[in-house]
């Protein structure tokens, strides 16, 4: 197994430049957590599809403030890979795969209400929305579980990886956690976006309802991109610097990609904005857009000799 030395004074700038962003990220985080929970499983009464995506969102964020001191006292004095560092390791790495695939399951879930309304009361409900959000859990720990014990058994540093031996492992992770998500929320978003503007001319009553929409979908998918492409970017160019054997750029690379990871793990505090005001439109606008369409539907088959009309806000509720 081939190691390459590292450069100390880029560790040494890392791990202050992680103190200066994690310091607010757990003051911020730990209380607007809290809120959001009290929130979500106590201010709410009825339960819909994002209600219980939200609050397994903020489990895994949790996780991550949870985790996040250990990893900041395991950087700062290069602790050894042992039990305790096995389990924050664990709890650690399992919250961004779980955070992204949940906010891959909220975009498939505005998709097929506004694109399939029918077909959306058959596949849509929260207890098919916590069905699979528990069975990502346990995908997600099993598989994390035994990745870490594989890289317990190599490493000697908890968070290092020091060999330039290629983990093929690590590349099956940046694909099926990021980048086929990436490709689902962005055309999930642009689907959605698409189907409101084109309803916005149609619907002049709903025209402010759709404009807010729009905006939670459009500001979703940029923190979406913005948070977590630059990490998974940089394991990528990790991956390919071990397969290349290029020992020069691997100081570099691990600068880049500790740096890229702060801003990832900040995105649980922009969770709590993002979603928080997502869940409060669209608790109430999926199930009024598939309800007005099917209606829109069922009426133009029986009324086909009377005037169309669009239905209004208040007439959807009522249905």
């Amino acid at each position: 197994m081939q190691n390459c030395t590292d450069n100390n004074m880029l560790q040494n700038s890392t791990v202050l430049f992680q103190l200066i962003v994690y310091i607010p990220v757990l003051s911020l985080g730990i209380p607007l957590n809290t809120v959001a929970f009290w929130v979500f499983c106590c201010k709410l009464k009825r339960w819909t599809e994002t209600r219980v995506y939200m609050i397994n969102l903020m489990i895994a964020d949790s996780f991550l403030l949870f985790a996040l001191p250990f990893m900041l006292y395991f950087n700062m004095y290069n602790y050894p890979t042992d039990k305790l560092c096995f389990t924050i390791r664990s709890i650690y790495f399992i919250n961004m795969p779980m955070s992204i695939f949940i906010i891959t399951l909220i975009a498939i879930d505005r998709y097929v209400a506004i694109k399939f309304p029918l077909k959306a009361k058959v596949l849509r409900s929260p207890l098919k929305s916590a069905s699979t959000c528990a069975f990502l859990w346990i995908i997600l720990i099993i598989y994390f579980c035994l990745r870490q014990e594989f890289h317990s058994s190599k490493e000697r540093i908890c968070l290092w990886k020091q060999s330039i031996e290629p983990s093929y492992s690590l590349l099956f992770s940046i694909i099926f956690e990021f980048f086929i998500p990436l490709g689902i929320v962005i055309f999930c978003s642009l689907q959605v976006i698409h189907c409101l503007r084109k309803k916005m001319a149609t619907s002049p009553h709903e025209t402010k309802l759709f404009q807010k929409a729009i905006h939670i979908v459009s500001v979703n998918l940029c923190v979406f991109i913005v948070c977590f492409s630059p990490f998974y970017t940089t394991l990528l160019f990790r991956f390919a610097v071990d397969v290349a054997r290029a020992c020069s750029l691997l100081s570099q690379v691990r600068t880049a990609t500790n740096i890229c990871v702060c801003l990832a793990n900040s995105n649980c505090c922009l969770d709590v904005f993002c979603y928080y005001f997502a869940a409060k439109e669209f608790q109430e606008f999926p199930s009024l857009f598939p309800t007005c369409i099917s209606m829109r539907s069922k009426m133009s088959q029986s009324t086909e000799s009377q005037p169309p009309r669009n239905m209004t806000h208040t007439e959807c509720h009522q249905l």
